[in-house]
């Protein structure tokens, strides 16, 4: 009997079939992830230079004392001295720098931890000159992330859809899991964001299934696989659940996100259940995900379907702003988010070459399709507003 697939998202043909023991990623995502994916060798770094004691613990040599007695005047030149000091104003560092003033900029600017941020970026800014940082094989670069790319979404799910979760508890502390997600709004900002969400309420990475498009498409490419994500495929997605990842994937592809606006909130086919044979053959639990607001940032009014067969895309979407604004189309509405995390589904109770079974798949897969249909509902009927 064939195994369950994992379906990659919004990508045609057939996906791969897992074996469930690989110690690679697949080919098809080397060849996506490139040359860079292969882990960097950390730098060793260099032996501490002993410090030179400070002046207060360094002992006067005897011939200074003698030679400031043998002048006679030195009680005086050196009263002489602190006097012209005082006159001089503010303590003035390095380059006529007013330390006290800057720091008091430093704090006025990035708040009461603004040291401690410098001091990463520095910190950061080193570790990137010198090597000292790693990249797994799939190309994942935690360093970046948690430094450049995560900080860059913080205030748009904080300021502009002042996203509100709920159900972070039900999200392991360790060990993998499979968290599955609903997927809207045109563009695949609900991935980024739910990326972000999981990174500050469990301090772990969220690992991402994505489609091929994603990995030929490029500047994007590049900066989706540094950011954890690979391509959607059994190998690749049992491999980051047996290594104990947190790992998202969004079922219902391109048909989720470019499906119209009359159509919001009502979950698309969630295809052949191969996130669920994969998390089956690991034994991870499944954590369904639902996410309300992001049907609301690009409403798809229309599809220039002639156009998007040219550039071999999915669909080139038509907003209300979009083509019409130009750049300015692109700009998301600030929609009110919430996101909700339901209580994991356990795959490990279900008996040896439960996978392979592809009627017992549709049921799980039924259900958490279900499961997120449901928490949707009720998360629309308690938000105010779409916009509050």
């Amino acid at each position: 009997m064939a195994d369950a697939d994992v379906i990659p998202i919004g990508s045609g043909g057939r996906p791969g079939r897992g074996s469930g023991r690989r110690t690679t990623p697949s080919a098809a995502a080397r060849a996506l992830a490139g040359p860079g994916a292969r882990p960097k060798k950390k730098v060793k770094a260099k032996e501490p230079v002993t410090e030179l004691p400070t002046p207060d613990s360094a002992e006067i040599p005897p011939s200074a004392t003698t030679q400031a007695g043998a002048t006679g005047t030195g009680g005086a030149e050196s009263q002489a001295s602190d006097t012209r000091a005082e006159d001089r104003g503010p303590n003035l560092g390095f380059g006529g720098l007013d330390f006290a003033a800057l720091e008091k900029a430093v704090r006025d600017l990035f708040g009461a931890d603004g040291e401690r941020r410098i001091a990463e970026w520095f910190a950061f800014l080193r570790r990137r000159l010198s090597g000292e940082y790693e990249i797994d094989e799939f190309g994942f670069d935690s360093d970046l992330t948690d430094q450049i790319l995560l900080p860059m979404l913080r205030p748009l799910a904080e300021k502009w859809f002042r996203v509100e979760v709920r159900g972070v508890e039900n999200i392991p502390d360790t060990g993998s899991a499979l968290i599955v997600a609903n997927h809207s709004g045109t563009m695949p900002l609900d991935g980024l964001i739910t990326q972000l969400i999981v990174a500050d309420h469990t301090n772990r990475p969220l690992r991402t299934l994505a489609a091929d498009l994603v990995f030929r498409t490029p500047f994007v490419g590049e900066w989706s696989r540094k950011g954890g994500a690979t391509l959607a495929n059994n190998d690749d997605a049992e491999r980051l659940l047996r290594q104990g990842n947190l790992v998202g994937v969004w079922p219902e592809g391109f048909k989720g996100l470019g499906k119209p606006f009359s159509e919001r909130y009502k979950l698309q086919r969630f295809g052949r259940g191969g996130f669920v044979s994969a998390a089956m053959r690991t034994g991870v639990p499944i954590v369904p995900c639902s996410i309300v607001g992001a049907e609301e940032i690009y409403p798809l009014v229309g599809n220039l379907s002639s156009l998007a067969r040219l550039m071999g895309v999915p669909y080139v979407p038509v907003t209300p702003f979009f083509p019409l604004l130009g750049p300015l189309g692109l700009i998301p509405l600030p929609s009110k988010w919430l996101i909700e995390f339901g209580e994991p589904i356990r795959t490990d109770e279900f008996p040896d070459g439960a996978a392979d079974d592809p009627m017992l798949v549709f049921n799980v897969t039924d259900q958490v399709r279900e499961t997120i249909q449901q928490t949707l509902y009720t998360l629309l009927v308690q938000r105010r507003s779409v916009f509050f």
